[in-house]
């Protein structure tokens, strides 16, 4: 016989009161079991005695259940979970029956639950899951801690901090309701106490599920005590609607009704309907609440434990440690949003909503290049990161710009147009750009790779070549480590008009001085526009709009007149910012050069390297100071450099506190740290006036401490205690100009003294005339009493805890003013901190003292004494939002000066180290002139023990321009010509270089086509991209540029290949006059030293050569043995004696010997072709008898 179990008209544990839904089967979750064999999951133990679980039911009058009182624990309830399993989720659309066989059944445990009868037996019968819920829905997934909180609305927990409903849940046991005595919990419901308990992570590795752990992932029959309460009106017990009664049987498929999830699931809904694509953490007490698939998806990348609650499957994670998971989560490209509860217990309990719901609200939303904010910030001094207590953080990328590109197609001229715009929310900075690009996109390639984006914001319609080319770069930076993330937008916010109303409303509200004025936007170019509209709505999202305001902030990536071109492949090539081999920064230029020593320092040395200078006085003014550094033996200039030692991230501190994001600790240290640098470099002023000459470091030096000098008055104003605590109720020293402070102070003493003068009735009523209050476990004012004097207690106080010894009461006087204590300290919270983001808005958003005349009447007192002469508002936040005043970009300015000052302190460094020269810059001529050479990576790569062969090197530009170099396979060409390259990008850097003597003109740009790789993404063979790389540079070359080629034509047949180099190479030597460097193995284009002698000139890498015996026809070739010299030497190469490498790849032997041979054969055809056509051409100019007859002679 089976029985059939329906819903049962019993008020259920809220464990086993769950709606029939679409779920997944949690036999692929636990291995192998099948969920269409009931039979099968009763025999492998995971239900065991199943009819246990009806034990303790007994049949009441009408129809309805109830629980025996003997009954205290339930049986195992078999329960479909949709558990991910192996990323895959396996649907059941309709509701299975549950079946046991009555032959199974067992008596219950010996635990106090009677055996049901037979008449029970015969009632449960044919029943079935119905179709649809009935009646109020299952508890939702933030009750399952003992809270009494009803489908319709009710408490969300009956104690510990307001919110916590989730902690029993996640463990599968009870919540702290549940283990209480109704004394103490009536008595926390009433105090609101918020004092938190230590829990440690939920970060449970993939649990091998043992039969045990199977069982306890099935939601299990509660004790009758830990059930869900119902609420009574007038006396009577509420019932659920469709409960009791006659019950219809369908096997109708199931589904959830909206009335079926439960309010916290209801909420969560609301919320995700508005943020779709992203991972909400929901703040539950203690922890963050992941549901759903964001819940799958967070343990997956967490590596955290996921179960079924109600609705939705969830995972949790401890407050303390949000920073660290939302920035694992943000690493991996997710978007996150954090919602965390507006209201607080003590308030909510005294309010006309304390029986509803806690409100919650998304509070942030962090991406990649937003993780700008108190939440994800929160090393609060140096010690946490040089101690190591932050290693499991991950950390922030050097540079984490958010780039968006628009595209606009000229069809009269056929050309697209490119609009770029990269902002950089953490520090402020924003780049332009405007240019036209071809099918190629070199273009957009190159700048994508200067700016080095994190996050990347484009159309849905954005053309298949771009996307590819994105997609491409998505792809290497996952290869790297750290890959980019790409959002798109709908294509209606990049067209032009709806671009232009964006921007227009964005800045025709914000005229103040330092805002960026609306007449300066609308002069920019249209594709340039057509990105600030969407930037603009995508950064509202996360409230950082307001770093596209300021005009100080905007430049131009790409200023021809201002920087030297490097384009994508000769970033690529020359190895300039990454290296080739893994993506890292080891190996590549910005290696050699970066010894800076603070992390403003360090991104503003990648923008030098990645765009050298043009104007030979900038060029000039980094010299002198590197000069200055080396040759100077003042004191003053290592104290400087001293100062820069250990100083916290100061240029994302400070764009921090500007966007209002930053913690109290945050706050004070980077403004202690202004204040400390203002300060002793203000001590140092005078022997800077008089002890260095160079002009850009004093110009440094001597402005920092004037622009640093409002950094310290902010620290007067804030008690340090508090500030490094991030205690903000005692944040503020001085509370004449806080007024609503210092009145919740003024009201928590009263309540205070009054606790205290209760004190002098507590000790009449007991007779002690000693007694004070006590303070266990954080609950405070409590009356210890002996336990031998508990018979004189007032029978109206109550019992907060006791032990073997004592008891500890409070009376009804003490909980009600405990009650009021708790609110205004709450209160007083939320006042703090709307006076903490009103103390940040007024500190570092002050107007010009020209747009504040007569408003600084509500300004606190202690405020506009700080700096009397400025005049400032202080209304409210929303309406001054968009104010911008001088602090900030003062501030800003400040840090900048020091991150140059770093700059050329780490290029005084490198110089030392490696024993560079000085270059001198020859303006007007175009040269490079460079005696003993060295590439500067390989160089320091080799270290000190092996000695890098140097070279020398010249170009003129009315002279010889251009070099053919050949020479065998591994010689070191490559080296060569990179090494002129990247001396010359390293001149104009304003860095010192690896020679003995450098005169070099200004390069207007370098451009390079090397190695051989095809481009699938883009559809070309490696042939088809070599040739587009040099379609590249014969288009954009001038005759002020220095073009290497190297070996050009080597992707196709060999006539072919010869052609294509020898009328490429031609065209510069004839058209283009660019200092060249053409790297060949074709010996037919050494002939164009003959046809241009006075430009061109034929090289070679020297090489020693050990040439076999001559072999005859019954001894085997041998291949030759080269010896290289790494020495460039005029003249061009016989051969390129690939065998040479064959042998050091360690090729077989016998495929060598074969080769060696073949090679003989072709060498043998050419020579006689060769001497035929010479013979040829001497006989053809013979022209008499005698001349004839001595020609037949001689080649006879």
């Amino acid at each position: 016989m089976r029985l059939y179990i329906r819903k049962l008209s019993v008020k259920m544990p809220k464990s086993i009161k769950k709606s029939c839904t679409t779920q997944t089967s949690i036999s692929s979750y636990f291995g192998g079991l099948s969920s269409s064999a009931p039979d099968r999951n009763v025999q492998s133990g995971i239900i065991g005695n199943s009819v246990e679980l009806c034990a303790g039911l007994k049949p009441g009058p009408k129809g309805k259940h109830k629980h025996s009182p003997n009954n205290n624990n339930g049986g195992s309830l078999l329960k479909r979970a949709k558990l991910a399993h192996n990323g895959q989720e396996k649907e059941d659309m309709n509701c299975e029956v549950i079946s046991w066989r009555v032959d199974e059944i067992r008596a219950p445990s010996s635990r106090g639950a009677g055996s049901l009868s037979s008449s029970t037996l015969e009632r449960l019968k044919g029943f079935v899951c119905p179709s649809e819920p009935q009646g109020r829905g299952p508890p939702g997934p933030g009750n399952a801690g003992g809270g009494s909180e009803d489908a319709d609305g009710g408490l969300e927990d009956a104690g510990g901090r307001p919110g916590d409903v989730g902690d029993g849940c996640a463990h599968g046991g009870n919540g702290p309701g549940d283990v209480e005595g109704r004394e103490a919990v009536a008595h926390r419901e009433m105090t609101g106490d918020k004092e938190r308990q230590k829990s440690e992570e939920e970060e449970w590795r993939s649990p091998e599920p043992s039969s045990k752990k199977q069982a306890l992932g099935l939601i299990q029959f509660a004790k009758p005590g830990e059930g869900r309460r119902r609420r009574r009106r007038g006396g009577v017990m509420k019932t659920p609607p469709g409960v009791g009664g006659e019950v219809s049987v369908t096997s109708a498929p199931c589904g959830i009704s909206k009335s079926g999830y439960t309010p916290l699931e209801q909420q969560y809904l609301q919320i995700k309907e508005q943020h779709k694509d992203a991972l909400l953490a929901v703040e539950c007490g203690y922890k963050y609440r992941f549901f759903g698939e964001d819940a799958e998806k967070a343990a997956k990348q967490l590596n955290i434990f996921c179960h079924l609650d109600h609705n939705f499957m969830t995972c949790s994670i401890p407050t303390h440690r949000l920073f660290v998971h939302v920035r694992r989560l943000v690493s991996q490209g997710h978007k996150v949003g954090v919602v965390k509860q507006t209201e607080t217990s003590a308030i909510k309990a005294s309010g006309a909503n304390k029986n509803t719901l806690f409100t919650r609200q998304l509070s942030a939303l962090y991406t990649k290049s937003t993780l700008v904010g108190e939440d994800v910030n929160p090393v609060h001094s140096l010690v946490d990161v040089e101690e190591g207590e932050c290693d499991d953080v991950v950390t922030d990328p050097p540079e984490s710009y958010l780039l968006c590109l628009s595209e606009t197609w000229d069809k009269p001229r056929k050309q697209l147009t490119i609009g770029l715009v990269a902002v950089q929310p953490s520090t402020g900075d924003v780049l332009l750009d405007c240019f036209v690009d071809g099918s190629t996109r070199c273009e957009l390639e190159g700048r994508v790779l200067k700016v080095n984006p994190v996050e990347i914001l484009v159309p849905s319609d954005l053309s298949v070549s771009s996307h590819r080319l994105l997609q491409s770069i998505v792809t290497a930076s996952v290869q790297a480590g750290d890959g980019v993330r790409i959002e798109k937008r709908e294509s209606a916010q990049f067209d032009f008009a709806s671009a232009m109303n964006t921007v227009t409303e964005f800045y025709c509200h914000t005229q103040d001085s330092g805002s960026r004025p609306l007449s300066s936007i609308a002069s920019l170019e249209s594709p340039v526009i057509c990105c600030l509209g969407p930037l603009i709505h995508y950064l509202t999202e996360f409230n950082l709009q307001r770093v596209l305001l300021h005009h100080s902030s905007f430049r131009h990536l790409s200023c021809e007149s201002d920087g030297m071109v490097l384009s994508a492949p000769t970033l690529r090539n020359l190895e300039i910012l990454t290296n080739q081999t893994d993506g890292g920064t080891k190996g590549s230029l910005l290696w050699v050069l970066d010894h800076t020593h603070t992390s403003f320092g360090r991104r503003l040395m990648r923008k030098w390297v990645s765009q050298p200078l043009k104007d030979a006085q900038s060029i000039c003014e980094r010299q002198g100071a590197v000069c200055e550094i080396l040759e100077s033996d003042s004191v003053t200039l290592p104290s400087v450099r001293a100062l820069l030692f250990r100083l916290p991230d100061l240029e994302r501190g400070v764009c921090s506190i500007y966007h209002k994001k930053c913690s109290t600790q945050e706050f004070y240290l980077i403004s202690s740290s202004l204040s400390r640098l203002g300060v002793e470099l203000q001590v140092l002023l005078p022997s800077i006036q008089s002890q260095l000459s160079s002009s850009l470091l004093r110009g440094l030096l001597l402005d920092t401490p004037e622009l640093l000098a409002p950094a310290h008055n902010f620290l007067k104003v804030l008690n340090e205690k508090a500030a490094k605590s991030g205690d903000k109720r005692e944040l503020f020293c001085d509370l004449s100009g806080f007024p609503v402070l210092q009145e919740r102070r003024v009201e928590i003493q009263s309540v205070l003294t009054e606790i205290q003068d209760h004190r002098r009735e507590v000790r009449y009523t007991l007779r002690t005339p000693t007694l004070d209050y006590v303070r266990v476990s954080g609950q405070e004012f409590l009356i210890e009493v002996k336990n031998s004097m508990v018979s004189v207690v007032p029978s109206d106080w109550v019992k907060i805890s006791s032990t073997k010894a004592v008891s500890r009461y409070q009376s009804p006087y003490l909980i009600g003013r405990c009650r009021s204590l708790s609110q205004l300290r709450e209160q007083l919270l939320i006042d703090s901190q709307k006076e903490w983001t009103n103390f940040l808005q007024y500190y570092f958003f002050r107007r010009s003292p020209r747009h504040n005349v007569g408003l600084n009447q509500g300004l606190p007192a202690h405020i506009n004494n700080i700096h009397p002469q400025s005049t400032v508002t202080y209304r409210s936040t929303t309406t001054t939002s968009s104010q911008f005043g001088e602090y900030y970009h003062t501030m800003k300015k400040a840090v900048g000066n020091l991150a140059t000052v770093d700059c050329l302190f780490s290029l005084a460094e490198v110089a030392k180290q490696r024993n560079y020269c000085r270059p001198v810059l020859c303006e007007g001529h175009r040269q490079i002139v460079i005696r003993d050479g060295r590439h500067p990576v390989i160089d320091l790569l080799m270290g000190e023990h092996t000695q890098y062969v140097p070279n020398n090197t010249e170009l003129q530009g009315d002279g010889r321009r251009t070099l053919i170099i050949t020479g065998p396979n591994m010689g070191g060409k490559s080296s060569y010509i990179r090494q002129v390259a990247l001396v010359s990008i390293m001149a104009q850097v304003g860095s010192y270089v690896p020679a003995t003597e450098a005169r070099l003109g200004i390069l207007d740009g370098i451009y390079t086509r090397m190695g051989a790789s095809d481009s699938i993404y883009k559809g070309r063979s490696t042939f088809m991209e070599e040739l587009t790389e040099a379609s590249e540079i014969v288009t954009r070359a001038t005759e002020r540029s220095l073009v290497i080629l190297d070996e050009l034509g080597r992707g196709t047949s060999t006539h072919d290949g010869i052609a294509i180099a020898y009328a490429t190479l031609e065209y510069f030597i004839r058209d283009v006059k660019s200092l060249t460097l053409f790297v060949t193995h074709y010996p037919p284009l050494c002939e164009l030293e003959k046809v241009y002698p006075l430009h061109v000139g034929n090289f070679h890498m020297a090489f020693l050569l050990n040439e076999p015996d001559i072999a005859t026809d019954d001894v085997e070739v041998q291949p030759e043995f080269i010896t290289f010299l790494y020495q460039l030497t005029e003249g061009a190469a016989g051969q390129s004696y690939g065998l040479n490498v064959a042998r050091l790849a360690e090729i077989p032997e016998a495929v060598l010997h074969i080769a060696a041979r073949k090679a003989q054969e072709l060498k043998n055809i050419v020579d006689a072709r060769r001497k035929s056509k010479r013979l040829f051409a001497e006989l053809w100019s013979i022209d008499d008898r005698k001349a004839l007859l001595d020609w037949v002679q001689l080649n006879s």
